[in-house]
């Protein structure tokens, strides 16, 4: 043995590659729905250094997509509080604005207060309409004297 130090033949660490993303990917991790964003979005992949750069400084299509839409399916549920499942069931399409969202709240149609009652009991019907629950009365309450009164 020689007190010569030794070559160090190890391989070197390869310097790291960037990560891509499928636009559909990247759109998913944005909550946005791929077809309303824009073509250059759409046509290459993105680093995942991008995503999160879209994601703490989003860009004005970004906000204006994430705001009025339209919404992937998956936000769409979300937002009316019912499963993916339930708008396949109701015939809704893969895709709805933000303005169409209130619309169907305001209209209120049967298949949507049922898929909210299964989803989230007690969510679905106006208070005091659910299956179990007691009308709400429209007479005013009585104090306590005033029915001491009365008996």
């Amino acid at each position: 043995m020689t007190d010569e130090p030794r070559e160090d033949r190890r391989q070197q660490p390869k310097p790291p590659k960037q990560q891509l993303l499928s636009p559909k990917t990247a759109a998913a991790k944005l909550g946005v729905f791929l077809p309303a964003t824009p073509e250059e979005f759409r046509a290459t992949p993105i680093s995942r250094d991008d995503v999160q750069a879209l994601q703490q400084n989003p860009p004005e299509w970004l906000a204006t997509l994430r705001r009025e839409g339209p919404h992937p399916r998956h936000e769409v549920s979300y937002r009316l509080g019912v499963s993916n499942s339930a708008l396949a069931r109701a015939g809704v399409s893969d895709s709805m604005t933000t303005a169409e969202i209130r619309a169907l709240f305001e209209e209120r149609p049967e298949w949507l207060v049922d898929e909210r009652e299964k989803h989230s009991p007690g969510s679905g019907r106006i208070p005091g309409t659910a299956i179990g629950e007691r009308p709400v009365s429209t007479a005013p309450a009585l104090d306590d004297e005033e029915s001491d009164e009365e008996e």
